[in-house]
């Protein structure tokens, strides 16, 4: 019936609501060869006596390509300006396949990370951390590492002070086993790296400035034998930098690698304390170990910092990472390997497709926000799996020779690092992977009202972000100079400025500033409240609420939208003509023993049907060509359209179940603009 199809029907029965504009509904096959198998000539009875069958080639090659095209069929490949039912149809499709993409970095995500490492977390830093921060002077170090720290370190009795059976390693909390033993160093600067005035040269001739890399103290002092007496570079150490309350820390220094027992780390703990090995050159000291516990499968690398101002005094930091570096063990974890490799054939997927489309439009494609956004997504997911091979490959060189001498140090910060990179890079392309999910749906006429009102309010809100910010900013800078020196919180410009954006969200402390400066103090909160709070900030809500109310309006003034529910009903007029069509063609093969082609073709031409189609239809099953179809090719007739009949309704009501459902749900049809879209 393909000449039919060509000119469609226009059933005036079917009604949308809003209506659609110049919207045909097709109730013919397009291609008649899937329902009633190859064209015959049976156009006209003359034309069936004297023409032969036409056959179509088309070749396996052209057929493989189309197909492979249509894999990476988006609305920026495809022709959908003037169609958009096409431009709805490959919407969902591109949404249908998004949505597997972001369950498999999801599973792969989540697969590896657990409230566990949390837990784990805690119980190190309440066993380490909580005495550690109460350090301020160079005495309470020394009381700390020979008290709290030994304690923690080394378990070697059960509650009831029976021994652990657990060879030459400790286990802390008796289940996380210390691997190697704990090292502590530290980076001195050098005497006279800054300068004394002249009125107290007499009375003061030592002056060691604040951190820096080019007045670190390089020289052996003290005892100077041994490794805590004589200077180590960055690369012997294998160390890296730390970014400290103070400086930024070089991974350089001396170092001095505790013992397996406690008693013999007492001992060398005593012999620094007493030769004095923390002096007025003292800038940081670093407490680095690590523990893994086999029964959850993780590492914990910890490292307790404290940082010994040109001031005087102790500041403490720390840094815990939990990682898990050894991932396949267990059948869950095979299965997050399957994840990740299907996540590579989606990398692959989209790295094609985002050819396509910039082969296609060239530089214009990225003048859209959300092909920038699709190329941000796809580079941090090729940054992840770079990230990722190159840990497992690192884990599996290093791990084993961290491992292999228990009486040495075991410097797990390296890998500790770069999973903790890894994971970062997961969870920011997850971030962004979700907030791509608004370009698939925002052809809902709701949805895309906001994408639509910060599209069109962003120049107006960049605009006037400069002239908020240049009050905030001013703000900062009032605030650094008049309180700097006695609240914490403005401290330096940076605290300051996430001081009052936290005045904003109204966490604040105001005694503080009230105390610092009793006249400023109060002046400069409420100024700052009233000029940013309640006139600058509610200008942005303004200006976005306005543009709010004529998107919406012009949402509403379009009726031109190719609505979900249309698709829907549309397919369900297809499926009914279908099932309409092949009743004709049963109904004119009732009471007939032996049925000419004369007759098949009389009665299907009373129920409307074309000439053409009738002769296909015939042709499919007079296997004899004797324009005569027997009783047996009728029954063959017969039972294949009757399957076909039973497929139709069965797909009929699936479709109008679930739109009933839809219905007593009274859910808004979706709609689909196309300018909205794009």
């Amino acid at each position: 019936m393909e000449s039919v199809g060509k000119r469609g029907w226009v059933n005036q029965a079917y009604c949308a609501t809003p209506p659609l504009a110049n919207h045909s509904i097709s109730t013919v096959y397009p291609n008649i060869s899937p329902h009633f198998g190859a064209p015959d000539p049976y156009q006209t009875e003359a034309m069936v006596l004297n023409q032969q069958p036409e056959k179509k080639k088309t070749g396996c090659c052209s057929a493989f390509l189309r197909g492979i095209k249509g894999l990476w069929g988006t609305t920026l490949t495809e022709d959908t300006t003037t169609n958009q039912e096409l431009f709805l149809k490959t919407t969902l499709r591109e949404l249908f396949v998004y949505i597997l993409f972001l369950v498999d970095i999801c599973l792969l995500t989540y697969g590896m990370t657990s409230s566990t490492t949390y837990y784990y977390t805690k119980v190190m830093n309440d066993l380490f951390v909580n005495s550690f921060e109460s350090i301020g002077t160079m005495e309470e170090f020394w009381t700390y590492t020979e008290g709290p720290l030994m304690d923690g370190l080394y378990w070697t009795t059960w509650y009831n002070d029976q021994p652990l059976d657990t060879g030459l390693h400790s286990f802390i909390y008796y289940e996380n086993m210390l691997l190697g033993v704990p090292r502590i160093r530290q980076i001195k600067v050098k005497n006279n790296s800054c300068k004394v005035p002249t009125d107290f040269s007499t009375e003061i001739t030592d002056c060691f400035d604040v951190y820096n890399a080019q007045k670190e103290e390089a020289s052996a002092f003290g005892l100077v034998n041994g490794t805590a007496w004589t200077y180590h570079t960055e690369n012997e150490l294998r160390g890296s930098s730390y970014w400290g309350l103070l400086a930024t820390y070089s991974g350089a220094g001396y170092y001095q690698d505790l013992a397996l027992t406690k008693n013999e780390s007492a001992t060398i703990l005593a012999e620094l304390k007493e030769n004095l090995w923390l002096d007025h050159g003292t800038r940081a000291v670093f407490i680095d170990f690590s523990t893994y516990n086999a029964n959850i499968n993780l590492f914990c690398v910890i490292s307790l910092v404290v940082e010994f101002p040109a001031t005087g005094g102790a500041i403490t930091s720390y840094q815990i990472r939990t990682v898990k570096l050894i991932r396949y063990v267990t059948s869950w974890d095979y299965f997050i390997i399957g994840c990740e490799l299907v996540f590579c054939v989606f990398v692959l997927y989209y790295i094609v497709e985002e050819i396509l489309e910039v082969r296609i439009h060239k530089c214009s494609y990225f003048t859209n926000i959300w092909n920038i956004l699709d190329v941000v997504v796809l580079l941090l997911a090729i940054v992840a799996i770079i990230f990722n091979v190159f840990r497992t490959v690192k884990v599996n060189d290093l791990l084993g020779g961290l491992l292999k001498d228990p009486s040495s140090y075991a410097d797990f910060e390296f890998l500790a690092f770069w999973q903790t990179q890894y994971n970062n890079m997961n969870a920011v392309n997850l971030f962004f992977a979700w907030i791509k999910i608004f370009k698939y749906i925002s052809f809902n006429k709701t949805m895309s009202q906001l994408s639509s009102t910060l599209a069109r309010c962003a120049i107006d809100i960049l605009g006037f972000a400069v002239m908020f910010f240049i009050v905030f900013f001013a703000y900062a800078q009032l605030g650094y100079l008049l309180f700097g020196t006695q609240v914490e919180s403005f401290s330096t410009f940076q605290k300051c400025i996430f001081t009052q954006f936290r005045i904003i969200l109204g966490d604040f402390d105001y005694d503080s500033i009230d105390t610092a400066n009793r006249i400023l103090g109060p002046i400069y909160f409420f100024t700052y409240v009233f000029f940013v709070f309640f006139v600058l900030l509610n200008m942005f809500l303004a200006i976005i609420n306005d543009t709010y109310s004529e998107v919406k309006e012009e949402l509403a003034s379009h009726n031109d939208d190719l609505h979900i529910t249309d698709l829907f009903k549309q397919s369900v007029m297809k499926l009914k003509f279908k099932k309409d069509r092949i009743t004709d063609v049963q109904k004119a093969l009732e009471g007939s023993k032996d049925l000419e082609f004369r007759d098949f073709r009389e009665t299907l031409r009373e129920m409307g049907h074309d000439d053409q189609d009738i002769s296909e239809a015939f042709s499919r099953y007079d296997q004899d060509r004797n324009q005569i179809l027997d009783r047996e090719e009728q029954e063959k007739m017969k039972r294949e359209l009757e399957e076909k009949r039973n497929a139709l309704n069965a797909e009929l009501h699936n479709l109008t179940h679930g739109n009933n459902a839809e219905d007593n749900k009274k859910m808004n049809p979706c709609s689909v603009n196309q300018e909205q879209f794009e």
